[in-house]
């Protein structure tokens, strides 16, 4: 499916769709990812840790193009956004940093929701295998230390349309 861009619209229906991103995610300024990446895909994912919720914007990588480019060439990414993979099915899951300048926490997922394993501090162009550890659905890739800062461990909750609520 062809991403909507910005640039496709004439500009007052481009403003009507983008200003709903952010009023309705509550942002203040944008995550920085609707605009860097040209889409309109942006969605809201929630994490339930034991000290609070977190929300995060989003972007969804559910095609194997928009899987293998990934956070690939971005330059920054906002402490409130990050980018999830949906592999389709459980599955042991390998990722890594080639291409990536930001450094990044990866949050491997199953399919109900559950946070199974974080690699934390991802090396930038790093071509190391970054392994799930056991069959994952979903990766979230966040800036490297949110995981930390927030106090997501596994065994968290991530809530999110494509997941089954545990």
């Amino acid at each position: 499916m062809a991403a909507l861009t910005l640039a496709a619209l004439p500009a007052p229906a481009a403003l009507a769709l983008a200003a709903p991103v952010t009023t309705a995610f509550g942002f203040s300024g944008g995550s920085g990812l609707v605009g860097q990446a040209g889409t309109l895909d942006a969605q809201v994912l929630e994490i339930v840790s034991a000290a609070a919720t977190h929300i995060f914007e989003i972007e969804l990588a559910d095609e194997p193009a928009q899987r293998q480019k990934g956070l690939m060439y971005r330059r920054q990414l906002a402490g409130n956004a990050g980018m999830l993979f949906d592999f389709k099915a459980e599955q042991p899951i390998s990722m890594w940093m080639k291409n990536t300048y930001i450094p990044l926490d990866m949050l491997f997922i199953s399919q109900s929701g559950e946070v199974l394993h974080i690699a934390e501090h991802t090396v930038p162009f790093s071509l190391d295998r970054i392994d799930s550890g056991a069959p994952a659905r979903f990766v979230l890739e966040v800036a490297a230390g949110t995981a930390g800062r927030l106090g997501i461990k596994p065994g968290d909750t991530v809530r999110h349309r494509l997941m089954a609520p545990r």
